[in-house]
């Protein structure tokens, strides 16, 4: 499996990791983002992320039969663990801002479900795809991301393990209490949700 030290210096090689002041897709700001698009637009680099994660994907979650990923951040990831692992992967898209299933994508009743996206912070877009699931009547078995960015004063997701292929210690704050540093920086939104 890759370690933290050597998926830290992919994710800077690939300038994924980035510096700044971020107002994320939750609305918390942050000194730090990852922008999975950028290491992802190195396939060579990031299968060695998806391999490593699908091998622990495999040793957590033995039996499954479906990986959703939310669009965008989760449709490549979830494609490519979906082949590693040979499981079927379907993903959901926002129609008036909230996610659906689409093209002919269905969930089956009883059905055992793994969430996949590219990056944790909050868990918004899991918590989504967790409630799309129940009413689908499926159980979610749990969630996997290349980076797990979250913590328990921001983390949504109540109920399941995340799997994730490295832990990321970022802080993130309210506009209400931004730090004197990151008040200074102008403010850069680089999340999907932003756009229209």
């Amino acid at each position: 499996m890759l370690s933290l030290k050597d998926s830290l210096a992919v994710l800077r090689k690939t300038n994924a990791l980035l510096e700044g002041h971020f107002v994320l897709s939750s609305g918390l700001h942050s000194p730090k983002y990852v922008q999975c698009a950028k290491l992802l637009s190195y396939p060579h680099l990031s299968k060695n992320f998806c391999n490593s994660l699908s091998k622990k994907i495999k040793k957590n979650f033995k039996k499954f039969d479906l990986i959703l990923a939310p669009a965008m951040g989760g449709i490549v990831i979830g494609f490519e663990i979906g082949r590693i692992l040979k499981k079927e992967t379907i993903f959901c898209e926002r129609v008036e801002g909230k996610f659906k299933l689409r093209r002919g994508f269905d969930i089956k009743k009883n059905s055992k479900v793994l969430i996949i996206e590219d990056v944790i912070t909050t868990g918004k877009s899991s918590l989504e795809c967790f409630k799309l699931i129940k009413k689908k009547k499926a159980k979610v078995i749990g969630y996997a991301c290349l980076i797990n960015r979250s913590n328990k004063k921001t983390l949504k997701i109540k109920k399941g393990k995340i799997i994730s292929q490295i832990k990321l210690d970022v802080p993130t704050y309210s506009k209400k209490n931004l730090p004197n540093f990151l008040k200074k920086i102008p403010i850069t939104k680089p999340g999907s949700r932003f756009l229209r």
